[in-house]
């Protein structure tokens, strides 16, 4: 059943156009990856689907309500969280302060719920348990990633998407944040993953659709499209 599903959405920046009749879905429980150079318009479908670009045409739909147009805050609080790319964090603040404005955000309230929230987030991430206290801007920039992640999760939406999660992480960091997405995943939530990284992506994810100066130019199985031998010199390096 399809969770979300986009049709025909052109969508940009002013009058400036950045997307071009794009078509994709995402299934319940899967993790869908969406791969393409620097400026193809990975970030502008996302941040389009969250409510913070407006679509010129087509429509976003979520279970089957249609989204186009809504408030993000809506959007956010029907169910989908958006991991931006840098993560965005508030540095001076401590790793429980960002967790509590999302929180608040997310209009969870109550002690036991939040907490309740809180120890499934440090669950996922016992670096984050034991720097609760520490202000975000001194994590590492893996440890920025979780927070990110983390700070997305204590809505419990069914739709996580992420925009370049393995941007500036060590090879250890990377391996970390992507077992905990293939666990995420495991548990019942939905992906959609933008990644420079066309390698990772192409081997977490069940499909992959390839996004080419705003147009959707290539979709199928992972698997597939990592043998294409177009795709393979183009984004595979090989």
């Amino acid at each position: 059943m399809k969770l979300l599903d986009i049709e025909h959405m052109s969508a940009g920046y002013g009058k400036l156009i950045v997307l071009r009749d794009v078509s994709l879905h995402v299934d319940e429980g899967e993790i869908v990856a969406l791969i393409g150079a620097n400026g193809a318009g990975k970030s502008t479908i996302l941040r389009t689907i969250s409510g913070l670009i407006p679509t010129v045409s087509g429509s976003i739909r979520y279970k089957n309500r249609v989204i186009s147009g809504l408030k993000s805050y809506t959007i956010a609080r029907m169910g989908i969280a958006h991991v931006p790319e840098g993560r965005a964090v508030f540095g001076n603040l401590s790793v429980m302060e960002n967790l509590h404005i999302a929180l608040f955000a997310a209009g969870k309230q109550g002690r036991q719920l939040i907490g309740r929230r809180l120890s499934m987030i440090f669950d996922l991430f016992p670096a984050l348990g034991e720097r609760r206290q520490q202000r975000a801007a001194t994590l590492s920039g893996g440890e920025q990633q979780m927070l990110a992640i983390g700070r997305a999760m204590v809505a419990d939406g069914e739709l996580l998407i992420l925009d370049e999660p393995s941007m500036g992480l060590s090879p250890k960091f990377v391996k970390n944040v992507f077992t905990v997405l293939d666990d995420l995943n495991k548990n019942g939530k939905s992906i959609l993953l933008v990644e420079q990284n066309a390698t990772i992506a192409l081997q977490v994810s069940r499909r992959t659709y390839v996004i080419e100066n705003g147009i959707i130019t290539a979709q199928g199985p992972s698997a597939d499209v990592a043998r294409d031998e177009i795709l393979r010199r183009s984004y595979l390096g090989s």
